[in-house]
């Protein structure tokens, strides 16, 4: 056996419907396009979402709200995060820098430090944004914050 000799399975493959080749074809005449109308003209296709003539769905329903182009997106790390990141790392800062080598920001991200979980250590962080139970629980452990 070699690649000349395969063939698929008896009755896999149909032969495609050959339309406009004549009347006794059964698929000749308008050739399965119907009478008159742009679908039977060449060339025409229609729109994504159209409906023959109904309103479509996307302007059927109602719109609401809106993007605020001037939003902050901040990248969120949390207490209990850089807690752990401290004792295996032994850090006595925590910047920028220290979170993008470590994978939990990418170089593009605004950081805000979030107030979940326990911090021990003494430690100076920097970052973007801090909420007030982040800064509050840093300070209580004898550390500093640094906006950037």
């Amino acid at each position: 056996m070699n690649l000349s000799n395969l063939k698929p399975a008896k009755g896999a493959v149909k032969s495609s419907k050959r339309i406009g080749r004549g009347t006794g074809s059964g698929r000749g005449g308008t050739s399965t396009r119907g009478h008159k109308g742009a679908g039977s003209r060449s060339g025409h296709s229609t729109k994504i979402g159209f409906e023959g003539g109904q309103m479509p769905l996307q302007r059927r329903v109602p719109k609401f709200g809106f993007k605020n182009i001037n939003r902050v997106e901040y990248n969120g790390v949390n207490l209990d995060t850089l807690q752990t990141l401290i004792e295996k790392y032994n850090l006595t800062a925590v910047d920028f820098d220290t979170l993008k080598t470590h994978g939990l920001v990418s170089k593009n991200d605004k950081v805000k430090i979030l107030g979940r979980g326990e911090l021990k250590a003494k430690v100076e962080v920097t970052a973007h944004a801090f909420t007030a139970s982040a800064q509050k629980a840093i300070e209580a452990a004898g550390g500093s914050i640094v906006k950037i």
